[in-house]
């Protein structure tokens, strides 16, 4: 396997606030630029949103399912690791009568200063059922 040389602590954060920015202003473009063409999302749960994601574009399509339940996305902290990044976010959501209120980290690997894998990982995967329904 080859590694490729690991990007900056500053172009890390960099990448990691892109993402988050993309979500937020649903720019989509921004979103699919970040992205390996290979790229994959995992989701937890049984929901509408749970599974994975595989390409470029379907990672895409999921952001935009994500978003579309308006959700509202508060950075907590953006952690650095040799390879990737992660973002630690609690996200809140209003539908009729279902809250979203959810901890969550969004772990994403690195490869040649792209994100090629995000992985989402809830602090209550009952609510996050509930929820994406």
């Amino acid at each position: 396997m080859e590694i490729s040389p690991a990007l900056s602590t500053g172009a890390k954060q960099e990448l990691a606030h892109q993402f988050l920015s993309s979500l937020k202003t649903r720019d989509w473009a921004l979103l699919r630029s970040l992205l390996t063409d290979d790229s994959t999302w995992t989701m937890p749960g049984a929901g509408t949103i749970s599974g994975t994601a595989v390409g470029g574009d379907a990672v895409v399509a999921l952001a935009q399912q994500i978003v579309g339940y308006g959700l509202n996305f508060e950075l907590q902290n953006v952690l650095i690791g040799l390879h990737g990044l992660a973002l630690s976010l609690h996200n809140t959501a209003k539908r009729d009568a279902l809250v979203l209120d959810e901890r969550l980290a969004t772990v994403c690997q690195l490869r040649a200063g792209k994100i090629s894998g995000i992985d989402t990982y809830v602090s209550d995967i009952e609510g996050f059922n509930a929820f994406f329904v």
